[in-house]
């Protein structure tokens, strides 16, 4: 292993890692993966320790994995959601960050609505700020998950091409997943109806298209991405039935992709919009393997933010 140090580092966002910080995570991966494997999944490597997860924003995967990740090192692990803390009683983010450092809090993990609160938290609090999202902005983690796992498949990404389909403009993980995949050597193209397509894609040297059909039958990996009508301020597509039409990825979809094509989608999942059922659960899917390695990354960061390495 490297002698790349991430112990007391913010892990904000892809842009700022560079590919050896990249690969230097993946690295540490498969050792973590082991435990999760185990009869008896947990060992004692952050026994008192104390991370928080900070979300406001909802979320089943990520805040689980994160949890599960540090009680799986032996961490404590407390949960605040916007609901059920000071902030509705109209206490600052500020506040309320600078309370939980003042607790001796260990690593604060944030997810936001806001793109850049995680940011402006790491400049705020001596505490390690792990990002679980922010706004339209990135995912970090959930890039880190997903190039492991395309990883994990092929070895070397070098050369390899993706597709990332859906509602680019909106979507946090689609950018992070371009960063990642772009500084791995991968060929990165965004495909989505042109409403939801953001302008400067040539500035992170991804290509752009609206034809779903045909772009299928040139890539090794298909990302499938929900319409994230909660962030539309404006309506972007006529009909959700007239989206699926173009963009959903059917069985008969697949079978114009090469042979070997890999499916992956981040969730949550609406079936049916986006992605068949069929194509969910099918052979090509490696979903629920991301969500797997989900948890497998994030012991790796918990560990090398907070332990060693």
């Amino acid at each position: 292993m490297s002698s790349i140090s991430f112990r007391g580092r913010d892990l904000l966002d892809v842009e700022t890692l560079s590919t050896e910080d990249i690969q230097h995570i993946l690295d540490a991966v498969p050792s973590f993966k082991e435990v999760s494997e185990r009869d008896i999944k947990k060992v004692p490597t952050l026994r008192g320790k104390t991370i928080v997860n900070l979300f406001f924003e909802p979320s089943t995967r990520t805040r689980t994995s994160f949890e599960i990740a540090g009680k799986r090192l032996s961490a404590d692990v407390v949960n605040i959601s916007v609901s059920t803390s000071s902030v509705s009683k109209g206490e600052s983010l500020r506040d309320m960050a600078d309370n939980l450092a003042a607790m001796q809090a260990d690593v604060l993990i944030v997810r936001h609505h806001v793109a850049g609160v995680p940011h402006f938290l790491a400049r705020s609090v001596p505490q390690p700020v792990i990002n679980a999202g922010d706004g339209a902005h990135e995912h970090p983690t959930q890039a880190l998950l997903d190039v492991f796992t395309l990883q994990e498949k092929w070895g070397s990404l070098q050369g390899r091409s993706a597709l990332i389909v859906g509602d680019i403009a909106s979507s946090r993980v689609a950018r992070s997943n371009v960063l990642a995949m772009r500084k791995l050597g991968m060929q990165v193209c965004v495909c989505g109806p042109p409403t939801m397509l953001p302008v400067g894609l040539d500035q992170l040297g991804v290509e752009s298209t609206s034809d779903f059909d045909k772009a299928i039958q040139s890539t090794d990996v298909v990302m499938m991405l929900r319409m994230q009508r909660e962030r539309h301020k404006d309506v972007l597509f006529p009909s959700l039935a007239e989206y699926a039409g173009r963009y959903c990825l059917t069985g008969e979809r697949l079978r114009r992709a090469r042979e070997g094509v890999v499916v992956m989608h981040p969730g949550p999942i609406n079936r049916g919009v986006e992605i068949a059922p069929e194509v969910a659960d099918g052979l090509a899917s490696v979903i629920l393997q991301q969500v797997t390695n989900g948890v497998a990354v994030r012991m790796a960061l918990l560990y090398l933010i907070l332990g060693g390495g």
